[in-house]
C-alpha cells in the first residue's frame, strides 16, 4: 500500500484531498484498526494548546482545570458522536462509497442473533 508523503499527509490532516492512487491508504486510515483513536487524536490534540491558555487566568489552577474540562468533555462527546458522519464525509471526498463500508461489528451481529434465538417471544 502506497503511503502519502509528509506534505500530502499534512494536507490530508488539514482536510485536503489526496490523489486517487492513495485511496487504499485513505480507506485504511478511516476504517482500519485504530481509526477511531486516530480520528480523536487528530481532533483533540490541536485543542490542547488552546485550553492551556486558561492557565493564564489569575487564580488557583484547579479553577483553570475545571474551565478546561467544561470545554474538553463536550468536545470529546460530540467528536465521538459525529465520528461516523465525519468518516462518511471524508470517504466521499476521496470518491469512496461510504455505504459499502459495514457499520456493524460481526460479534455484535452474532450477539443479536443469539439473543433473538434465545428470547424470541412467539
Amino acid at each position: 500500500m502506497k503511503t502519502p508523503t509528509f506534505r500530502q499527509r499534512l494536507r490530508y490532516d488539514l482536510g485536503g484531498v489526496l490523489p486517487t492512487d492513495l485511496q487504499d491508504w485513505v480507506l485504511h486510515e478511516l476504517t482500519g484498526p485504530g481509526s477511531t483513536a486516530r480520528y480523536l487524536a487528530r481532533f483533540l490534540v490541536p485543542l490542547v494548546p488552546v485550553l492551556m491558555l486558561f492557565l493564564l487566568f489569575p487564580g488557583p489552577n484547579w479553577i483553570a482545570g475545571l474551565m478546561m474540562l467544561l470545554i474538553f468533555i463536550p468536545v470529546v462527546y460530540f467528536a465521538s458522536g459525529l465520528h461516523l458522519v465525519y468518516r462518511a464525509f471524508r470517504l466521499g471526498q476521496h470518491g469512496i462509497d461510504a455505504s459499502s463500508i459495514p457499520r456493524t461489528i460481526p460479534s455484535a451481529e452474532r450477539d443479536r442473533e443469539t439473543y433473538e434465538a434465545n428470547y424470541r417471544h412467539q
